[in-house]
């Protein structure tokens, strides 16, 4: 025999069974849109913060930090899972390997432009430029890759395999850029097989978060903080420790879009995510048809 007490009890233990059931249904849409949302408030932050470089800093690095533990949150609560793609183990030296990944890349990628004549003029730029962005791209790096590597391309993959969420993750994070003053439509696709694909390889081959966090940052930083390129087809550039002005063939220089839109861009890209995703294949990391995902209460 129950007593009412336990029976009220019993009843309000199945409705949190259900809605935590039904909350993992739409768990896409509801981590999706949440994310969108915390994206869209760490950019506006950075809006606010960026005429005060010493003040973005301390800032961007704490919107970083929010940013994980919102999606922590998010994904414990809407999933019911451990987050292990956040797993504190490797945890900086997976940054570490994707930021000397990034800055590596990017600085190729001048050089290259610069041998075949694409500097028109190179002059130093702000100290303060430097900091600032260093603070604003790491609430970027943080937000987009939770959004578009945690969110859209994980839970894509886990149904309908990796060659699949690759390509159509990838084109929507290039398309995310065509909101920008100057954008292209060629500088939009040209994200897309750069730092779209190589983004979602780093995440394949660790099945983490750390080390795509790492690369983005480094190579947003390197772009905007050290040589103050144009970025991603913003109608002005940035103020980074250099001010660099390219001129020449679209090819070459990306245009109005920055070097992002450069040929070179997606060739210097290639190496290290044909590299990425070799390995992946070979440790067994890509996934060839859809799985079935049982998530704990």
């Amino acid at each position: 025999m129950t007593s009412t007490g336990s029976l009220e009890h019993i009843s309000q233990q199945d409705g949190l069974s259900d809605g935590r059931r039904r909350l993992r249904t739409f768990r896409f849409p509801v981590l999706l849109l949440a994310m969108i949302g915390v994206m869209a408030a760490v950019a506006g932050i950075n809006q606010l913060v960026a005429p005060l470089p010493f003040l973005a800093l301390p800032v961007g690095v704490g919107l970083a930090v929010a940013g994980v533990a919102c999606y922590r949150r998010l994904c414990r609560t809407v999933e019911q899972r451990p987050v292990s793609e956040l797993a504190k183990t490797g945890q900086w030296s997976l940054m570490r390997r994707g930021a000397l990944l990034g800055f590596g890349a990017f600085t190729g990628l001048m050089l290259l432009i610069g041998m075949f004549g694409g500097w028109e003029d190179l002059s130093w730029g702000s100290f303060g430029g430097l900091i600032g962005t260093a603070g604003m791209m790491a609430g970027v790096a943080v937000t987009e890759e939770a959004l578009f590597r945690g969110v859209l391309f994980r839970i894509m993959e886990e149904r309908a395999g990796t060659v699949i969420a690759l390509a159509v993750s990838s084109v929507l994070f290039g398309a995310t850029h065509l909101v920008n003053t100057n954008a292209t439509l060629w500088g939009a696709l040209s994200i897309a097989l750069t730092g779209g694909v190589m983004l979602s390889a780093a995440y394949v081959v660790t099945r983490s978060l750390w080390l795509p966090i790492g690369l983005h940052f480094a190579w947003n930083f390197t772009h905007a903080g050290i040589f103050g390129a144009v970025l991603s087809g913003s109608d002005t550039a940035p103020h980074g420790l250099l001010d660099t002005t390219l001129s020449g063939s679209s090819l070459l220089t990306g245009g109005t879009f920055g070097p992002e839109a450069s040929l070179l861009a997606l060739l210097v890209c290639l190496v290290p995510t044909v590299l990425l995703l070799r390995h992946a294949a070979r440790t067994g990391q890509i996934m060839r048809r859809p799985r079935s995902v049982k998530v704990s209460a």
